[in-house]
């Protein structure tokens, strides 16, 4: 079985497969599977015929898991691991995040070709980013990971910047044929405008410090939790956590008319600033951080175009219309790099 195969790197991964592979590491489902909304990896909600002896931290061990297969080939195993000691450094700080059972002393497991980590589930809703107090919670929990995240760098995992996340999906792009002829070189130009536009940004900016962060921490990837035993947010899926300035974590959180998106800072900053310092200097990057994502997202989906799920998730993807709007897209985020950064008043 070919599971790095480009083009199908799941086509072995049956119902039968993710159930062996839990029964390898002394799990027993009862048979029950439902997968989980996830492209990048693969990510099953299993029950069990009975609550196991895990190490889960607090709390009464799972009846019901929540199990990740990697998607081969994307990150190392030196990678995964680094990812699972952030989370966990994080919990043992009592920190709301899902971290990793360790079943016989390891969170990273292989089977029939694939890596898999075994999560306990945790319920919950998405949080209410209107509402001021919220975003004031958020912020108290957003700086107290970054207090962790300074505490060391990440030497396996890499980092977000201009190279990464704008220059090489920008080269990815053209090298593979993506974008539309007739399209190529508006495309072209104003990407490289962009890019030039976030050059400029971290030029304001100056050498802002860079910690380890979420990565991608939109409200997806929050539960908001409403019970006896706990209340709040419970941040998950650190898969994307790398190296880069603080303010990746919180502009995500952020949306609507510039007064809104003031206001919100204003109010997540209330709650960050308790637990860890934030340097101003790096909301000239919002803007910039924005537009890298932009770019980095159309390469994301075309790296996984062989993948039978992504165009049936993506059917807009890589039409005449979708590159037009993406060239329309880029050209207001050039006007918006050159306002002045957001700043609570």
């Amino acid at each position: 079985m070919d599971t790095n195969n480009k083009g199908t790197p799941y086509a072995g991964l049956t119902p039968d497969c993710v159930l062996d592979a839990l029964d390898s590491i002394g799990l027993r489902a009862d048979g029950r599977l439902l997968g989980l909304n996830s492209y990048e990896n693969r990510v099953y909600q299993i029950w069990l015929e009975e609550e196991p002896d895990l190490t889960t931290g607090p709390g009464p061990a799972p009846a019901v898991v929540v199990t990740k297969f990697y998607r081969p080939g994307r990150w190392s195993d030196a990678q995964i691991l680094e990812e699972h000691g952030f989370v966990r450094e994080l919990a043992e700080r009592e920190l709301p995040v899902v971290a990793p059972l360790a079943q016989g002393g390891k969170s990273l497991h292989e089977f029939g070709g694939y890596r898999f980590a075994v999560y306990p589930k945790r319920g919950g809703r998405a949080p209410e980013l209107e509402d001021r107090e919220t975003l004031e919670w958020m912020g108290r929990f957003i700086g107290r990971i970054h207090a962790v995240g300074a505490l060391a760098p990440f030497r396996a995992r890499p980092a977000l910047d201009l190279a990464s996340f704008g220059v090489e999906p920008r080269d990815y792009l053209l090298a593979h044929g993506f974008i539309p002829p007739d399209l190529a070189v508006p495309w072209t130009s104003v990407v490289a405008q962009a890019l030039e536009g976030v050059r400029r940004c971290y030029e304001r900016a100056g050498a802002v410090k860079s910690l380890r962060l979420h990565g991608d921490c939109h409200a997806g990837n929050v539960l908001w939790v409403d019970s006896a035993e706990a209340h709040g947010p419970h941040f998950v899926d650190f898969d994307d956590a790398r190296m880069g300035p603080a303010v990746q974590d919180l502009w995500m959180l952020l949306a609507g008319e510039r007064a809104d998106m003031v206001r919100q800072l204003a109010d997540v900053l209330a709650g960050y600033e308790d637990f860890h310092e934030f340097d101003a200097r790096e909301l000239h990057l919002v803007e910039a951080l924005r537009t890298l994502r932009l770019i980095h997202y159309s390469a994301w989906i075309a790296r996984r175009w062989d993948d039978p799920a992504f165009p049936i998730a993506f059917p807009w993807f890589n039409t005449q219309r979708y590159w037009q709007d993406r060239i329309l897209e880029l050209r207001e985020q050039i006007a918006l790099m050159d306002e002045p950064p957001l700043w609570p008043a």
